[in-house]
């Protein structure tokens, strides 16, 4: 097919030029006295993004299912309660993997487009008199449903209540994009990818500990770990080494995107994902006269939109279209939102004439569909939110 795919799906996301370039090096000893100098980089570039001087950073060669996997193995003990809210599929498979482990979990269940409930998250917390929690588990970003939480306010509700449990965020389609403050908010273990706001091809898990958690690694946590070991991490990199290979192509593109995160300035970049958004979320609705997802205005993602399709039609049809007639790549509806939803991804390494192309594309396949729409209209909407608006983007857009 003619033409440079279009790919707007949330995650992988689209990598700049220059961080493809800096991936394009030949191989070389990962135990030579020279390789410290990119580890250690990277690991410092990191604590900036997570907002963070206590936390220590960790990468691992996965993905951010991994670093799930790391934060239960590592902090916690057989038969260990944790409590979490279920309200899209990403935190659906986090707390399928807390059983699968063996944990107790205790789910606060909610309608698929709201957000983290935290007057649910409070109470339950405040009926736990025995504290036998011992973990609260947020998703900062349901990519499912494009629904933002507040972590803030989790933290908030634990700290009201006065629990000790610890607080482990999922921040994988957050983390470098949305807001995120590891001390502040005092997270215990953050976790993400490489592949989204970090502007990266999947194949890194990266995660960020407290002091808090590692110590729990090194006292009281009594669950099973070996390839995900928070300590053997510890114990490697403090001489900027790993404790087996690591994806070093990989590396050295952090690296640069690292460069590229810190010439734009994270609150810059946090600016320019809201106004991003705010066209896109224009175009839904002003331009189409359709909804997203997400419940409330107070929830919408700044990294990617739901849109809900309307009755009669299905959403994995517009997004076929879309890729088999326009090569645009647009994120699926998943689990209970199949086929009700389509999802354009708008993280990244992203500005408007490309998200444009995606809601042109959009257009074209629903359209197509026979989804009643006025051509154009989208793009409209879009352009007219951008116009207004520039002024708060503060000249932050632009690819790298």
């Amino acid at each position: 097919m003619a033409g440079r795919n279009g790919l707007f799906v949330p995650g992988p996301t689209n990598v700049p030029d220059r961080v493809l370039r800096a991936m394009v090096v030949s191989m070389e000893d990962h135990r030579s006295p020279k390789f410290p100098a990119l580890a250690l980089e990277c690991l410092a570039g990191l604590k900036k993004v997570f907002k963070t001087q206590t936390g220590t950073p960790f990468i691992f060669p996965s993905s951010g299912t991994g670093c799930w996997e790391a934060a239960l193995t590592n902090c916690l003990s057989p038969g260990d309660k944790v409590l979490i809210a279920r309200f899209g599929q990403f935190s659906h498979l986090w707390v399928d993997m807390c059983t699968r482990l063996g944990f107790e979990v205790e789910v606060l269940e909610c309608e698929w487009g709201e957000g983290a409930p935290l007057d649910r998250y409070q109470h339950a917390l405040e009926a736990d008199t025995g504290r036998t929690i011992k973990a609260v588990l947020a998703t900062h970003n349901e990519t499912a449903t494009g629904v933002t939480s507040d972590v803030a306010g989790i933290r908030r509700a634990m700290d009201t209540v006065g629990h000790p449990a610890m607080l482990f965020v999922d921040a994988v389609s957050a983390l470098g994009s949305i807001d995120f403050r590891m001390d502040e908010w005092k997270v215990d273990v953050c976790v993400a990818g490489s592949q989204k706001g970090l502007m990266l091809p999947a194949g890194l898990g990266i995660t960020c500990v407290s002091e808090k958690a590692l110590e729990a690694r090194r006292t009281t946590a009594k669950q099973p770990r070996c390839y995900f070991d928070y300590l053997d991490q510890l114990n490697q990199n403090k001489n900027g080494y790993f404790p087996y290979t690591p994806a070093l192509s990989l590396l050295y593109g952090l690296k640069e995107a690292l460069k590229a995160i810190e010439e734009e300035g994270l609150e810059n970049i946090f600016k320019r994902h809201t106004y991003l958004a705010g066209g896109v979320r224009a175009a839904v609705h002003e331009g189409w006269g359709l909804k997203v997802c997400a419940k409330k205005p107070e929830w919408y993602s700044d990294t990617v939109s739901a849109v809900v399709v309307p009755e009669g039609f299905d959403g994995a049809k517009v997004i076929d279209r879309a890729f088999r007639r326009y090569n645009l790549s647009l994120g699926a509806g998943l689990s209970k939102v199949a086929g009700k939803v389509f999802r354009i991804g708008h993280v990244g390494d992203m500005n408007e004439l490309m998200l444009l192309s995606a809601i042109g594309g959009a257009e074209l396949a629903m359209l197509d569909n026979g989804i009643k729409i006025e051509p154009g209209s989208g793009v409209g909407a879009a352009q007219k939110f951008w116009r207004a608006h520039e002024a708060e983007a503060s000249g932050t857009t632009g690819g790298m």
